[in-house]
């Protein structure tokens, strides 16, 4: 591994990898313990997705007390549901606060554990990195899954990712198709019905769980959590959607079937998050948004659904999701990451630390509020190993 022209860089400390929320809540927590760390971020700026691949009126799903990055709560002027805008300034004055100065504009390579001297090595831009401890803090949306339809290439129109989608005002008198069912997808259909002369299709493949965002005055995860206190998961769910039916009544009658189980289980065995609804139900119920099945085909103008419907289309919104990037680059890393698929072999809670100091921050299907967890139990895992042998070490290796 590595070449003879590149700059070797010894780190007596932990080398993280991303900095997005994960990166700096992990940097955060090993900074308050006084562990030394580098940050290698390939984008220009911190929270690069939520900066750049996040449309303009997007709010955070859950109440803000779940989605705050570790020792710092958000203002208590902002929102219940901060905005995007809300969420960027609160994590700028989180990175000033603990003095986190990540490398811009750097992309990992390769990284490898060597074995015969005991560290990591890692590969970014014209330098080897060596470390004692990688943590791979590039989450779950590396990059996004764009699924291949027959006619694809034929369609005229213009054919995106959410990540392209900023705001309505892109569609000014378009017929759009949003495909997928997702809580990215439903917002997207609700901002698109803002402008009237947007008119909006969905496409429903699969069968979903629709939840209120609020129950009996309490946000819908708030009061499971609650609940899952002193219930079962197998009761917690049942209630959840007795719930639902009477605040949203019967979803499948406009075609959005619920799986057969309840969306707490759904979620910890699947990681599929509930779509938590902000008004596009009752935009779907008035036929503002129209509802379709998988798609057959696409033609120069048009969509051919596998019902048998055509539809004609100016865009085409691929709310499709994202996969991580971690195989091209993470060498030997199997027994920590599926080699496949880039998910993390052991489930949440156990999930956030491999073997020879090799450990995964966001990566747990629980949001903001699973990244806190992580950054915190990995700083202190890394803390408790963590001291002035290990620079000794590396100089060492260095000599």
């Amino acid at each position: 591994m590595g070449s003879s022209k590149a700059k070797r860089v010894c780190i007596p400390g932990a080398v993280i990898v991303g900095a997005g929320p994960s990166g700096i809540a992990t940097a955060a927590c090993l900074r308050e313990r006084g562990v030394p760390f580098l940050i290698l971020e390939k984008e220009s700026c911190v929270v690069s997705s939520w900066k750049m691949k996040m449309y303009d009126n997007l709010r955070l799903h859950l109440p803000k007390q779940f989605c705050q990055l570790p020792m710092v709560p958000f203002p208590e002027d902002f929102p219940v549901y901060p905005t995007r805008q809300q969420f960027v300034e609160y994590v700028d004055e989180y990175v000033q606060r603990f003095q986190i100065e990540p490398v811009f504009g750097v992309e990992v390579r390769l990284a490898e554990y060597d074995r015969s001297i005991g560290f990591w090595k890692v590969m970014a831009g014209e330098n080897e990195i060596v470390c004692q401890w990688l943590v791979i803090a590039t989450g779950e949306n590396g990059e996004a899954v764009i699924p291949k339809f027959a006619g694809m290439d034929e369609f005229a129109g213009k054919v995106l990712h959410t990540m392209e989608y900023m705001s309505f005002h892109q569609f000014h008198g378009q017929r759009v198709l949003v495909v997928g069912c997702g809580n990215s997808a439903m917002e997207i259909c609700l901002d698109l019905c803002n402008n009237s002369s947007v008119r909006t299709s969905m496409v429903v493949r699969n069968e979903l769980h629709i939840l209120p965002k609020e129950m009996l005055g309490r946000s819908v995860f708030e009061l499971s959590m609650w609940l899952l206190k002193w219930l079962p998961i197998k009761i917690v769910d049942p209630l959840i959607l007795f719930f639902s039916w009477i605040y949203l009544g019967d979803t499948s009658k406009y075609g959005l079937r619920r799986p057969k189980i309840g969306p707490l289980q759904l979620k910890n065995t699947t990681g599929k998050s509930p779509v938590l609804d902000v008004g596009a139900l009752s935009k779907i119920k008035l036929g503002q948004i129209k509802i379709f099945p998988g798609i057959k085909r696409l033609t120069s103008d048009e969509v051919e659904f596998i019902d048998g419907r055509k539809e004609e289309f100016e865009s085409i919104i691929l709310a499709t999701g994202y996969k991580t990037n971690i195989p091209s680059w993470l060498k030997n890393g199997d027994q920590f990451f599926n080699g496949k698929e880039g998910f993390l072999r052991n489930p949440f809670p156990n999930n956030w630390k491999g073997e020879n100091g090799i450990y995964a921050a966001g990566f747990t299907k629980k949001g903001l509020l699973g990244i806190s967890i992580d950054a915190h139990k990995i700083a202190q895992d890394i803390f408790s190993q963590w001291d002035s042998k290990t620079a000794i070490s590396l100089l060492n290796y260095i000599n």
